[in-house]
């Protein structure tokens, strides 16, 4: 039996995926939590073989809650889901030691065999990101822009991009509004971008945010 964790913060998409799950005969949802800080407190007291976690956490980002999940327990299996394109978090999540990363809007089988994978020790990726990954290689891998920034830039980044004011970042991250300036200026540095709305540009025609 494989006993997973859901950590989203929707109840509706927490009791739908446990409806789910419980009706597969080898998995069972055996916790649940509705912010990144339950999930990793959960981890901490409880054992589990797989961690469903939505990378969009009202506390915490996803990102940040898959790193000290990853901390607490490197071996356990983290799958990322969320309704963002995969091209947007899939490389970076997985970098940072997801198992894996599937759109919420993927077939429900799909779900389960990802599931299933990670569970057994294997990475997963969907079929889709798997072709996008060999065109790059075949076409000479080259790194966009955005993937230079570090984990915070690139929120900083999407958030600025969503038409988010300085105050209402520094509320999301859970950071001071002066950290966000800084994260800000770093990342047009970077990007070798000269203003925000250049960043956004960017941003918007990168199909960073939806």
């Amino acid at each position: 039996m494989i006993n997973v964790l859901i950590a989203d913060d929707h109840e509706l998409i927490r009791r739908g995926l446990k409806q789910l799950l419980d009706d597969t005969d080898d998995l069972r949802v055996t916790g649940q939590a509705d912010t990144g800080m339950e999930a990793v407190n959960m981890v901490r007291d409880n054992e589990y073989d797989v961690v469903l976690l939505d990378i969009s956490m009202p506390d915490k980002h996803g990102i940040d809650v898959l790193k000290q999940i990853r901390d607490l327990r490197p071996n356990l299996p983290v799958l990322m889901l969320s309704m963002h394109p995969e091209e947007q978090y899939a490389v970076r999540s997985m970098k940072t030691g997801a198992a894996g990363y599937l759109n919420k809007q993927s077939a429900p089988a799909q779900l389960v065999t990802a599931i299933r994978k990670v569970a057994s020790g294997k990475k997963y990726i969907s079929s889709e990101m798997a072709e996008q990954l060999a065109e790059g290689l075949s076409q000479g891998y080259s790194e966009l822009a955005h993937q230079t920034l570090s984990n915070r830039e690139y929120q900083t980044l999407c958030l600025m991009a969503q038409g988010k004011k300085l105050s209402e970042m520094a509320e999301i991250m859970s950071l001071s509004p002066k950290t966000i300036s800084v994260y800000r200026m770093r990342l047009l540095e970077k990007m070798k971008l000269k203003t925000n709305a250049e960043a956004i540009h960017y941003a918007i025609s990168n199909h960073l945010i939806e």
